[in-house]
């Protein structure tokens, strides 16, 4: 008797069917990222406020503070910080703990989501290593500022955890929660802004 293989696919709003074990670019639509990335909580939902913190709105930050670490990147980096957590449209956001008790697995299907979205949106499918570590720092500014602002860090805790950020590239930048439709929408808009100088 032959087993039918468990499903590996979702269906998205937008009708299309991604397969999460082979992703494939046209399967990957901008609106379905949005929306599910304004609904995705940061922090498991442990923040303050009305409204979660939404991994879309992180994207928006981490987009913001990249800009800073390097005001001469080329657009499609800009862009590319702002889809760095992009695979978690599907497959959710966990924090580091969980990450590594799941092991590697996690990070596979994670890049393989990333390499597909890359090339939907003209980017390579795997980015440079200096690229590639400015949106880490930039990750790590954002998650220094949230753990503060909105996850009940003390400051020199989150230094411990995430490196004190140099008052450049943090100040002015007050984090607010909104309700996701509204992170979707600017989300969206800041995507179609990208995409345009690219």
């Amino acid at each position: 008797m032959t087993r039918t293989p468990p499903r590996a696919w979702q269906r998205m709003l937008s009708g299309r069917r991604l397969d999460l074990l082979d992703p494939t670019p046209v399967d990957i639509e901008i609106e379905d990222i949005a929306h599910g990335l304004a609904f995705v909580a940061r922090w498991n939902g442990q923040t303050r406020g009305a409204f979660a913190y939404s991994v879309a709105e992180h994207s928006l930050l981490v987009e913001q503070i990249f800009a800073r670490i390097d005001p001469t990147a080329p657009v499609k980096w800009r862009l590319a910080a702002l889809l760095h957590d992009a695979p978690e449209y599907v497959i959710g956001d966990m924090i580091s703990p969980v990450k590594a008790a799941i092991g590697p697995e996690y990070g596979v299907l994670d890049e393989r989501l990333s390499a597909a979205i890359h090339l939907r949106f003209g980017l390579p499918a795997m980015l440079p290593k200096t690229v590639k570590a400015k949106i880490k720092r930039a990750d790590r500014v954002s998650a220094w500022l949230e753990a503060v602002q909105l996850a009940g860090f003390a400051e020199r805790e989150a230094d411990r955890f995430f490196g004190r950020p140099t008052a450049r590239l943090t100040e002015g930048l007050t984090l607010h929660l909104r309700p996701p439709a509204e992170v979707r929408a600017e989300f969206t808009a800041r995507h179609a802004d990208l995409m345009a100088g690219v």
